[in-house]
């Protein structure tokens, strides 16, 4: 008896931030939504010239740009992504949460780590590892819920090591999942 491999449906199936305090991360919080989780990166330097001959190259280095569709998402994520904070009030199933965002709520740090499963069973991950928030947010209420539609954001070197984002590719017959 040979057992072959147990097809499960593919394409973006997981997207989570975890809060940064400094470098350590936080729990994972899940945007089990996630249409799409774009990035680009780009390197942004400076020529500082005298005499018509170069002195010194200035700049911040390689950057991530990201970008996220997202959709539904919870408070606790909405939090961890744009600061603030959220108060309960009463019990379940009467109970009451509230976001607020205050003017001198700053929009945090994250680490971003995407997954996207291939229809061969392997899987995809980007991680990327101070990421923050830098457009606008923009939401909809629409399907009798609160969505997301859009966000984008930095992502820049941690300090401790250099490490921008990564790439991992698991060619496996069954695919991992975020933890």
């Amino acid at each position: 008896m040979t057992i072959g491999f147990v097809p499960i449906p593919f394409g973006a199936r997981n997207l989570k931030v975890f809060p940064l305090n400094g470098e350590v991360p936080g729990a994972g919080i899940s945007l089990p939504y996630l249409r799409t989780l774009s990035f680009s990166e780009t390197e942004s330097y400076v020529d500082l010239r005298g005499d018509d001959a170069l002195k010194f190259i200035h700049g911040v280095g390689p950057t991530v740009a990201w970008d996220i569709e997202a959709g539904g998402v919870c408070l606790e994520a909405v939090k961890a992504l744009f600061g603030g904070s959220i108060t309960e009030t009463g019990t379940s199933p009467n109970g009451q949460k509230i976001f607020s965002k205050g003017i001198y709520d700053i929009r945090p740090y994250v680490i971003i780590e995407g997954q996207a499963i291939s229809d061969t069973g392997g899987d995809f991950h980007v991680k990327m590892y101070r990421a923050r928030a830098t457009s606008e947010l923009t939401g909809k209420m629409a399907d009798s819920a609160f969505w997301i539609t859009a966000f984008k954001g930095t992502g820049l070197g941690r300090a401790s090591d250099g490490k921008l984002y990564d790439f991992i590719q698991n060619e496996t017959a069954t695919a991992g999942v975020l933890g």
